[in-house]
């Protein structure tokens, strides 16, 4: 199949264009390079050792994607585009909801009007908001506790009421948990422009020495250490679970979490880190950050069940092959 991806120049979305072409689709990228580099599609082309083509364009733009599907017979999009910061949606509300929302509305406007019948939508463990774990699919969804995941949410259900109104439109929405770790060939990984919102290229960077310490965002939740405690899934897992999803998807609606089943506190990583690279990593307690649960992991059976796929890679896989990404990098 030729596959549309937007943000595909991205972290996970990258991954996933790999996967995608290891297993003999074609891949067409969208991506705005807000939290991108344009190397890192030469880098895809280079790993899976094919070609792919790159429109540098926003999909909130609509004459742009439409161009795209006029282009190319699209059988398929994988939709990763959108800011993605917690913390930073909590301050920037307006700029989440029209970026995620808006670009949602006109890329499944653009497959009913070219008959592009499978959609995947890259979403999050963050709609369920402060719920029971481990979250499964079924759980009735918590109003969250920031805009991000609100803007999820609010396109899982336009995507759902869309594919009920449209019958042969299928849908598969994948609530995925805290990706980390790059590809084995240290080629592509998480690189966000600035400072890191996320754990593992913070504490990469650290590592290194272009932080100075890791700031550890509250100590006093009731956890196993009082860090917060998350399912780290790694990216190449991840993005095998959007191929699966891809691969099987039917008429319908269909939801999996894609996750490793396991929560791991914040400092149970870094410790992780430590012993997998035999470097230490400074750091120092702060305040909760806005927005933020105590916990949070995936029931990934169903994943399981319907699609064949699970997390095969553990912490220490995701501690190497994040630090082998980090010492590849010139920056």
């Amino acid at each position: 199949m030729n596959i549309l991806v937007t943000g595909g120049a991205g972290y996970i979305g990258s991954h996933t264009c790999v996967a995608l072409l290891e297993a003999g689709h074609s891949v067409s990228i969208a991506d705005n390079l807000c939290n991108s580099k344009r190397e890192t599609v030469d880098k895809v082309k280079l790993i899976a050792n094919k070609e792919v083509t790159f429109y540098e364009m926003d999909v909130t733009n609509a004459e742009a994607v439409d161009v795209v599907f006029q282009n190319h017979k699209i059988d398929g999009v994988i939709h990763f585009a959108g800011l993605k910061a917690v913390g930073e949606s909590v301050e920037l509300p307006l700029d989440y909801y029209y970026n995620n929302i808006v670009s949602t509305l006109i890329l499944a406007k653009a497959c009913l009007k070219y008959s592009v019948n499978k959609f995947v939508f890259s979403s999050s463990a963050t709609v369920y908001g402060d719920n029971t774990v481990p979250f499964v699919e079924t759980l009735n969804l918590l109003p969250t506790t920031n805009p991000y995941g609100e803007t999820k949410a609010m396109c899982e259900r336009i995507l759902t009421d869309i594919a009920k109104a449209n019958p042969s439109f299928s849908v598969s929405i994948l609530r995925y948990f805290n990706p980390v770790g790059a590809h084995e060939s240290g080629f592509i990984g998480e690189a966000p422009n600035g400072i890191p919102n996320n754990l593992m290229p913070y504490v990469t960077q650290v590592a290194k020495g272009k932080l100075k310490r890791l700031r550890v965002f509250g100590n006093d939740y009731p956890t196993v250490d009082g860090t917060g405690v998350r399912d780290y899934i790694h990216v190449v897992d991840l993005a095998e679970g959007h191929v699966a999803a891809l691969d099987h998807l039917t008429e319908g609606v269909h939801i999996y979490n894609l996750g490793t089943g396991q929560g791991t506190s914040v400092l149970e990583l870094v410790n992780a880190f430590e012993t997998a690279n035999d470097i230490n990593v400074p750091y120092e307690i702060v305040d909760r950050r806005p927005g933020d649960i105590a916990s949070c992991y995936a029931d990934a059976s169903k994943a399981k069940r319907e699609l064949g796929w699970t997390a095969k890679r553990d912490i220490i896989a995701m501690c190497r092959d994040s630090w082998r990404f980090e010492t590849n990098s010139k920056e």
